[in-house]
């Protein structure tokens, strides 16, 4: 959790990152809680001393015994009331630092949501067709790509069965991401998918993200919805050397997510989801803003490359206060134009945490002056899906239904140059 001294010393700054991150945390009361758990602190301490110093004149004077076991007995009721008021203290103090958010950068825009968000580049084209474009279902059914009816009759609504080149497209689009990453030098993990609360939490999705997590009841367990939670949490209560730093790795991983918050929004196609596959970009580096904001940024460039390399249009926007996580102290999207939205929509996220999640997990390095410092910590997502199928199915499109493969994905597709529907024949 965030140091409580920054927060005492900087009040107004947590007081705004409350505001503008709303978050339903009372700043006031914490500091009111602070103050008490601090009084009673110094006096439980106190009792014990006396408590203690009574215990060995009980035993140094056995004249006084009975007058000293009376006063000892006086003094553990309350010392044990004043454990009692603090236990309870504490168990708020606790409750309410869990939900002190991380302090945005200056550079930060400011706002409520996702229409506040603030646009920062784009690349490429957005083509115009001289036929009449089909959205993704319509090309997944005309490819066979996709299994809607079946996937949801054993699995609820939001489910879905990638079939035939739909499931090949995905793994060679996986792949190809994997092996764009694992070129810079980042070390392959597939972590573990189900976790204690301690990895949700430690990452800062838990508390406020409960709704949106799968949770396994008898075996204490959590889906993740990240291969973040389970290769950050990993290296809980470890402690790097200065020279290790940056680590770098890049999870695969299937993911889910309630969708809690999206009640009857998207239910249609593979827009909105609970289950799906991601590469994730995960990076342990020194406890320094700039070289964050470094890393931040290469992150950010090596999702852009893949989009670029498969012939996406796409736009980079900073995330506004509002629509930041609690412990986000950056956060940059890659959103993809999809024709049947008609519009940009989001398929990655680049995310800067600092000290939030180490603090929590205790993650630490040992810096050229054998000091103990927390590490600063990463992540970004290379492709996600199956919501990447939808502007490449849409974008990729022809106008007799067949789907173009761009150069740089045909040698995981044994060289095909378009995938053509299935009443064409493949």
């Amino acid at each position: 959790m965030i140091d409580i001294e920054q927060i005492r010393k900087n009040p107004d700054r947590f007081r705004h990152a409350v505001t503008a991150k709303r978050i339903p945390l009372d700043l006031d009361r914490l500091l009111e809680l602070d103050k008490e758990r601090k009084t009673l602190t110094g006096l439980v301490e106190q009792l014990r001393q006396t408590r203690n110093r009574t215990s060995e004149a009980i035993a140094n004077n056995p004249d006084n015994r009975a007058e000293l076991i009376a006063k000892s007995r006086t003094i553990g009721e309350e010392l044990s009331q004043k454990e009692k008021e603090f236990e309870k203290i504490e168990f708020e103090f606790k409750k309410l630092m869990a939900l002190v958010p991380g302090l945005p950068l200056a550079n930060v825009p400011e706002g409520n949501s996702d229409k506040d968000n603030v646009e920062i580049s784009r690349w490429g084209n957005i083509i115009k067709k001289d036929f009449t474009l089909r959205d993704h279902q319509e090309l997944a059914n005309l490819h066979g790509l996709v299994d809607f009816d079946g996937a949801r009759n054993i699995a609820g609504s939001r489910a879905y069965a990638l079939t035939g080149n739909g499931a090949l497209l995905e793994l060679a689009i996986m792949r190809f991401a994997l092996d764009k990453i694992l070129a810079k030098g980042f070390t392959l993990i597939s972590p573990p998918l189900l976790v204690k609360d301690i990895a949700m939490f430690g990452t800062g999705y838990f508390p406020l993200g409960e709704d949106n997590a799968y949770e396994l009841e008898r075996d204490n367990l959590y889906l993740t919805g990240t291969s973040e939670v389970g290769i950050v949490s990993m290296h809980m209560n470890k402690t790097f050397e200065l020279s290790e730093l940056p680590k770098r790795y890049v999870g695969i991983s299937p993911c889910f997510r309630r969708e809690a918050g999206a009640a009857g929004r998207d239910t249609k196609g593979l827009y909105r989801v609970h289950q799906f596959q991601k590469v994730e970009q995960i990076v342990f580096c020194a406890n320094d803003q700039e070289i964050s904001l470094q890393q931040h940024f290469a992150l950010l460039k090596n999702a852009e490359e893949i989009m670029q390399a498969l012939e996406l249009p796409y736009r980079i926007v900073a995330m506004c206060t509002g629509d930041m996580g609690l412990g986000q102290v950056c956060k940059h999207d890659i959103e993809t134009w999809m024709p049947s939205r008609d519009s940009y929509c989001e398929t990655h996220s680049c995310s800067s945490f600092h000290d939030f999640q180490s603090r929590r997990l205790n993650i630490r390095y040992r810096n050229d002056n054998g000091e103990k410092l927390l590490v600063y910590t990463l992540n970004n997502t290379a492709i996600a899906s199956p919501r990447i199928l939808i502007p490449f199915l849409e974008n990729h499109q022809n106008s007799d239904g067949s789907i173009n493969i761009p150069q740089a994905l045909r040698p995981y597709l044994n060289e095909r140059e378009y995938i053509k529907p299935i009443k064409m024949g493949n």
